[in-house]
């Protein structure tokens, strides 16, 4: 069953979050680790910590145990929340009195072509730049006291907690559905009368799939936003999301776990076939001589990386607009509409979740028997890209496989292994991936 939270009930929740974390010693720029399934239980906690400056840091939940050690090293939390039961405590806390928003943005890790997971840290908000973020966020999306916003990916993700948060900060509800599920999320929409829903392709593909298949009616009248990003959405997916919600309805959108760079209603993309959109509001998307995109952004929406100065100064640099950061996506801008033409090298996207190659290879390469292996992402028809490995020597696929398991959250495992005499390389000696 979906569960369903309302604005009033979330801020008595938050409240209680607030005392049992002061309680426990939180103070502001305290981290506090979430690795548990999403929920709207989980999303109120969030709000709550946030509200008082303790930093949430949202861990997907299927990480292994050698994932998982290695990051709560990094971010030293003065809390670690790893099960239900520990989430549902936070709920018994004396109410205490809370921020009117959010002074911290939650600190989501991604990965890199270096293999290690990099904590996006924005640190503690002024009042002036905490009210700036939400209401740029409100001013674009338009949430308000009247939205019933659907929640159909995990809360430990930043885009779908952002629009969440963003919900429940304007007075709205939210109603979480347990995992992705097509029947579940026609009934949804048929019972509960959403207003919006953020997904990623391969949520439309599943659903469309199951329209065909089940041909129910599906009024989907009571939405005014269909928003999707998260991977390249193929052409006729996008076109039947038009058709199916309205094209004054969908809007997409590009942008990182860093930061966000551009929106698209559909009507932009239908006059501009290709494009991500245009640069959001106060902010500036330029493409460098090597095709490279940059985003110069606000004050409030600047970020370093946890614990990397270094890998800090390697994205962000000084433009006429102000200081812009890079992800690595190459593009290019035309009468002010954003083109993407390559995601970052060594980027696999699948499901909406990216993989780097980098980390699985780390991972996996520590097999005995291993000469020399790459990771590298193949077309999936149904999850946009799979993670693929090529390997050289003695070892075998059941071992690597184990060693995923082990090692691995269920994304990031490779789903094909293929034994090479040796691996295509270039005249400098670096793999040929794409060739792969």
């Amino acid at each position: 069953m979906p569960d369903v939270l309302t604005a009033a009930d979330s801020e008595m929740a938050q409240r209680r979050v607030a005392g049992a974390l002061h309680s426990r010693g939180l103070r502001a720029g305290d981290r506090l680790v979430l690795c548990v399934p999403g929920s709207a239980t989980y999303v109120s906690v969030v709000l709550g910590a946030a509200r008082i400056g303790v930093v949430p840091v949202p861990l997907d939940p299927r990480l292994t145990e050698h994932e998982r050690t290695a990051l709560i090293r990094d971010v030293q939390p003065t809390l670690v929340v790893d099960d239900q039961a520990g989430l549902e405590s936070l709920l018994s806390g004396a109410p205490m009195e809370l921020d009117r928003w959010p002074r911290c943005r939650p600190m989501h890790f991604t990965s890199g072509t270096t293999g290690r997971p990099k904590g996006v840290w924005s640190g503690l908000l002024t009042s002036e730049h905490a009210a700036a973020l939400v209401d740029e966020e409100r001013d674009l999306w338009g949430f308000h006291a009247g939205d019933v916003h659907l929640v159909v990916s995990p809360t430990y993700h930043s885009a779908p907690l952002r629009f969440a948060m963003g919900t429940l900060l304007a007075g709205g509800a939210i109603v979480v559905l347990p995992r992705f599920d097509a029947a579940d999320l026609v009934d949804a929409v048929a019972t509960l009368r959403p207003t919006s829903m953020f997904c990623v392709p391969a949520h439309l593909q599943r659903l469309f799939a199951w329209l065909d298949e089940h041909e129910p009616v599906f009024d989907t009248s009571s939405f005014r936003l269909v928003a999707h990003a998260g991977a390249p959405c193929p052409e006729p997916v996008r076109r039947r999301a038009h058709a199916t919600f309205g094209t004054a309805v969908v809007w997409e959108f590009y942008g990182s776990t860093e930061g966000q760079f551009t929106a698209c209603p559909a009507t932009d993309w239908i006059a501009h076939p290709g494009t991500v959109g245009r640069a959001r509001p106060g902010r500036v998307v330029t493409a460098d001589q090597d095709g490279q995109l940059w985003c110069a952004v606000p004050e409030w929406a600047r970020f370093t990386y946890w614990n990397a100065p270094d890998k800090t100064r390697a994205v962000w640099r000084t433009t006429p607009d102000g200081p812009a950061f890079t992800v690595g996506d190459l593009g290019r801008v035309q009468d002010g509409y954003v083109h993407l033409d390559s995601r970052r090298e060594d980027l696999i996207i699948t499901g909406g979740v990216n993989v780097y190659p980098a980390e699985v290879e780390a991972a996996l390469e520590v097999a005995d028997g291993v000469v020399e292996l790459t990771v590298f992402g193949r077309d999936d028809p149904e999850w946009g890209q799979r993670v693929c490995v090529a390997y050289v020597g003695e070892v075998t696929e059941d071992a690597l496989r184990a060693l995923a398991t082990e090692r691995l959250a269920p994304p990031k495992r490779p789903k094909t292994y293929e034994r090479r005499a040796s691996l295509p390389r270039t005249a400098t000696g670096k793999v040929r991936r794409t060739e792969l």
